[in-house]
C-alpha cells in the first residue's frame, strides 16, 4: 500500500503523542472537588485543535521538500477531511460518555481521571484496528465495499433518527461483568479495586472505564471505515484519527453542557456518512477529489451547527 508514513515520521508522530498526553496529564486538572470549568475547557479544545493544524502545517512542509507540492496538498487536505471526519464522529462518542457517568453519578473530577485512562485505551486500540483495517484493505481491496454499505446502512440510521439504548442497565457487557465479577455497591474515592475480607473487589469506577472503553471500540467501527474513504494512507488514517482523540478530555467536558443544543447533529452525520459510504461505493466509476470530500463536510457541518443555533433560539421565545 503506497503511504508517506516511514519510520522517522511514525518515530516523530508518537513523539508529538506522548508529549500532548503527558502536557494533558499534568496541565488539565482542576483543584479537589472543583468541576471543569467551560472557560478551561474551551482553552483546552483550542489548544488541541491548534496542535491538530500545527501539525497538518508541518506535514505539508516536510512533503513540499522531499515529494513535492502537489502531493504534499493532496495529503494534506487527506488529513485535514480525516481529522475533521472523526472530530464530528466523536461528539456522538461523548454524548454516551455522559449517560454513563450520569447513570453511575460520577463526580467531575474521577471523570477527568476515567477519561484520561480511556484515551489511553482508545489509542491504543484505534492504532491495533487502523493497522489491520489498512492490511485488509491492501490484500483484499474489495473490503471497501463492504465498508461503504455498512457505512450507508449507519448513516440511515442517523437520519431515521433511531435511539440508541437508553437503559444502561440493559447493556451486555455491564450486564456479563456484574455476573462475573465481585462488585462493590458503592464508589470508593477514585479507586478501581479494594479488598474487603481478604477477596478483591471491584468498584463502580472500574465499571464505568470499561463502558467507556467498549463505547469507543463501537464508535471506532463507525469512523474508521469512514476515513479509509478519505483516503488509504495508514499514517494518514493514524495521524488524523489519533489527533482527533487526543483532545477529547477538553472537548467532552466543553459539551457536557451542550447535548441538549446540538439537536441536528445526528442528521448532520448522517448525510456526511451516506455521503462517505456513496463515495466508497462508487470508487470504480468516480474518483472524487479531496478538496470536494473536505468540503463537504464542512459546509455539512457548518448548516447543521446554523440550523441547531436557530431551533435553540426558537424552542427559547416560545
Amino acid at each position: 500500500m503506497e503511504t508517506i508514513g516511514n519510520l522517522w515520521l511514525y518515530v516523530a508522530f508518537f513523539g508529538i503523542v506522548i508529549v500532548m498526553l503527558l502536557i494533558d496529564f499534568l496541565g488539565f486538572k482542576q483543584k479537589q472537588g472543583q468541576d471543569v470549568s467551560i472557560k478551561q475547557a474551551a482553552y483546552w479544545s483550542v489548544a488541541w485543535v491548534s496542535v491538530a493544524a500545527l501539525f497538518g502545517g508541518g506535514l505539508w512542509l516536510y512533503l513540499q521538500q522531499t515529494v513535492g507540492v502537489n502531493l504534499a496538498n493532496q495529503k494534506t487536505m487527506e488529513y485535514f477531511a480525516g481529522y475533521l471526519l472523526e472530530k464530528s464522529l466523536a461528539i456522538d462518542n461523548v454524548f454516551v460518555w455522559l449517560m454513563i457517568f450520569a447513570a453511575f453519578a460520577i463526580p467531575a473530577a474521577l471523570q477527568r481521571k476515567i477519561l484520561l485512562y480511556g484515551v489511553l485505551g482508545a489509542i491504543v486500540l484505534r492504532t491495533l484496528f487502523i493497522f489491520i483495517g489498512a492490511w485488509f484493505v491492501q490484500e483484499f481491496s474489495w473490503v471497501l465495499y463492504i465498508f461503504g454499505a455498512f457505512l450507508v446502512y449507519t448513516g440511515f440510521k442517523f437520519l431515521k433518527g433511531q435511539e440508541e439504548e437508553t437503559n444502561i442497565e440493559d447493556i451486555k457487557v455491564l450486564k456479563w461483568l456484574r455476573k462475573h465479577m465481585r462488585i462493590t455497591p458503592q464508589l470508593d474515592g477514585d479507586k478501581f479495586f479494594v479488598r474487603q475480607n481478604g477477596l478483591l473487589w471491584a468498584t463502580p469506577l472500574f465499571l464505568v472505564l470499561i463502558l467507556v472503553e467498549a463505547s469507543d471500540v463501537i464508535f471506532a467501527v463507525d469512523s474508521i471505515p469512514a476515513i479509509f474513504a478519505v483516503t488509504s494512507d495508514p499514517f494518514i488514517v493514524l495521524t488524523a484519527n489519533l489527533m482527533a482523540i487526543l483532545g477529547l478530555r477538553a472537548m467532552f467536558f466543553l459539551l457536557a453542557g451542550a447535548a441538549s443544543k446540538l439537536h441536528y447533529l445526528p442528521y448532520g452525520l448522517g448525510i456526511i456518512l451516506l455521503f462517505i459510504g456513496a463515495k466508497m461505493l462508487l470508487l470504480d466509476v468516480f474518483h472524487m477529489p479531496i478538496w470536494i470530500s473536505l468540503s463537504f463536510i464542512v459546509i455539512v457541518l457548518a448548516i447543521t451547527a446554523y440550523l441547531s443555533l436557530r431551533h435553540n433560539k426558537k424552542q427559547l421565545q416560545s
